[in-house]
């Protein structure tokens, strides 16, 4: 017997959204999770991005619910930013027919708006560990009633130095609580974790499943971050779109891709989880009935999204998980059509499309970017396509009539021509084609090693029990950790005004520059701690977002810069 969600005997608010974003059967780890979760079981759950696990753990959690307490019920951390806010997302997605307030908090943001919020009651607290335990700390946040934590991406918070931090939360919440911890991977010290914190707890293992997608067509092109938006473009000159799905990483990047492709003459829509659903089915029948041409969305709101004819899927930004790419290139090439499904990746992802292409088992052609000259011989071509399309239909008689109008008073035939080509390209100007920076010669990055890879501290480095992070290449001349260049390929070195005397740990500077900025722990290499200073090594792809948050950056309320060494 299939399972269906009416099986678990979910409120009707939560089948009603369900029913209303296309879901039809749970997926593996849903089928495995939710019903343990419901009797209050505690649960490990190992299983990939993409696999469903968010709305595994939401579904319970707004199940139990009771939309009359102020406090707190449930709490769900995340490792970054970015993961809390598709949390955030997926949840009230979830939730929109219940009464249910769910707060995102974390570091790099003003507390104003989240200390009014909780002032004014939530039952769901998502956040990063570091913005959640500064608000334990104030007195602002009380976990006295929560009922259930969800550690998500366990694995990661691990990576960026946050057990601590996650260990000093759940100190703070009830014993009776119920704990679920997700991660990817279950290393020694997340084993240690689930044995100290949860009461007998269920694994369940969800093996991804390997796939083939042969009926579409696979390019990656290479490209620096910042020429992302001007390579998409040159692609939509050259491709043949009928209708495209664009994925990006966050909500906040769709819709400013959404702006920057409209103001360049490509209509496009976001398809966002915090759009109502009148909403989200209105722009879902214009981009049916072809009205919009391209759709810009995240993972979270393009789930339950089916519609045939989709000629192009991008990614935007390359997904984290092999499973959530073939999810997304699965919108093309259905019904026996050919699909395509192209890629912007950064140099330093080479890694990962090899781990796409294995999982996949088919490997992505390198594009090659279309030069400025080859998409002006394009124009050129469509242009004369077209009006040998219409000098054959023969319907232009209003047109023909004017021009003999013109040619009576003297107007000559060609000069006429000529205007009225230049009238008919006239909006190719809202499409200037940009410029594109040439990639690095050492762009595409050596792969990083594994922990088991890395070399052994040394008795020095263990007795003073320093951060591994601390003393990475400790064989190497110190000049090389303490120089205001880093000798890493790929890598630059930044500089903050706080160290040692600030109390300053190198989990501190993972956890806020990782939390704040939007990306992952693994980004940032070398950290050297002085009394008043502190380098550190971020991969020089991140550099821009390093950048955009440049003003958010605090740790333990003192707030920093980073600049060049």
């Amino acid at each position: 017997m299939t399972m269906q969600f009416e099986n678990f005997k979910l409120r009707p608010e939560l089948l009603q959204a369900i029913n209303s974003l296309g879901y039809t059967q749970p997926t593996p780890i849903q089928e495995g999770i939710i019903p343990l979760m419901q009797t209050g079981r505690d649960v490990t759950g190992q299983a990939q991005t993409g696999t469903g696990k968010t709305a595994a753990f939401a579904l319970p959690i707004l199940d139990r619910i009771d939309p009359n307490q102020r406090l707190p019920q449930a709490l769900v951390v995340a490792p970054t930013r970015e993961l809390a806010l598709q949390v955030t997302e997926m949840i009230q997605t979830l939730g929109q027919f219940m009464d249910v307030r769910v707060l995102t908090v974390y570091g790099g943001t003003s507390y104003t708006q989240q200390l009014n919020q909780l002032r004014r009651g939530v039952q769901v607290v998502v956040g990063t560990p570091g913005r959640i335990l500064d608000l334990i700390k104030r007195g602002r946040l009380d976990l006295s009633q929560v009922r259930t934590v969800v550690l998500d991406e366990a694995d990661e918070m691990l990576s960026m130095g946050f057990v601590e931090d996650v260990e000093s939360i759940l100190a703070v919440t009830p014993d009776e609580r119920q704990t679920t911890l997700f991660s990817a991977t279950l290393p020694p010290r997340i084993r240690q974790l689930a044995k100290k914190y949860l009461q007998d707890p269920k694994t369940i293992s969800i093996q991804p499943e390997q796939v083939t997608v042969s009926a579409t067509e696979q390019r990656v092109y290479y490209v620096n971050e910042h020429d992302k938006l001007a390579v998409l473009t040159r692609l939509f000159e050259m491709e043949d779109i009928s209708s495209a799905l664009i994925f990006t990483r966050t909500r906040v990047r769709t819709g400013e891709l959404v702006t920057e492709l409209n103001l360049r003459g490509y209509p496009s829509e976001a398809l966002s989880g915090d759009l109502s659903q009148d909403a989200r089915e209105h722009t879902m029948a214009r981009f049916r009935a072809g009205q919009i041409k391209v759709l810009v969305a995240t993972d979270v709101a393009a789930r339950g999204l089916d519609v045939e004819g989709i000629t192009h899927v991008f990614n935007y930004d390359l997904p984290e998980e092999a499973e959530t790419f073939v999810h997304r290139i699965g919108r093309t090439g259905r019904a026996g059509r050919n699909g395509i499904a192209i890629s912007l990746a950064r140099p330093s992802e080479k890694r990962q499309v090899y781990k796409i292409e294995q999982f996949t088992h088919q490997q992505m052609s390198q594009g090659t970017i279309p030069t400025a000259e080859e998409i002006q011989a394009k124009r050129l071509d469509s242009l004369l396509e077209k009006i040998e399309t219409w000098l054959k239909r023969g319907r232009a008689k209003e047109e023909r009539a004017l021009v003999e109008t013109m040619v009576a008073i003297g107007v000559d035939p060609i000069d006429l021509a000529a205007a009225a080509l230049k009238i008919a390209r006239e909006e190719e100007k809202q499409r200037p084609i940009p410029e594109i920076n040439p990639l690095p010669e050492k762009a595409v990055r050596p792969e990083r090693r594994t922990r088991a890879d890395r070399p052994k501290r040394t008795e020095r480095g263990d007795s003073r029990g320093r951060n591994r992070r601390e003393y990475a290449g400790q064989n190497k001349p110190r000049a090389s950790i303490r120089g205001k260049q880093s000798d890493e390929e790929g890598m630059i070195r930044l500089e903050m005004g706080l160290g040692k005397v600030d109390g300053l740990r190198p989990s501190d500077v993972v956890a806020s520059i990782a939390g704040t900025a939007g990306i992952p722990g693994t980004a940032l290499g070398r950290i050297y701690i002085q009394n008043h200073r502190t380098t550190v090594d971020v991969a020089e792809e991140y550099l821009d977002k390093i950048v955009s948050a440049n003003t958010k950056f605090a740790v333990r309320g003192q707030n920093f810069t980073l600049i060049k060494g």
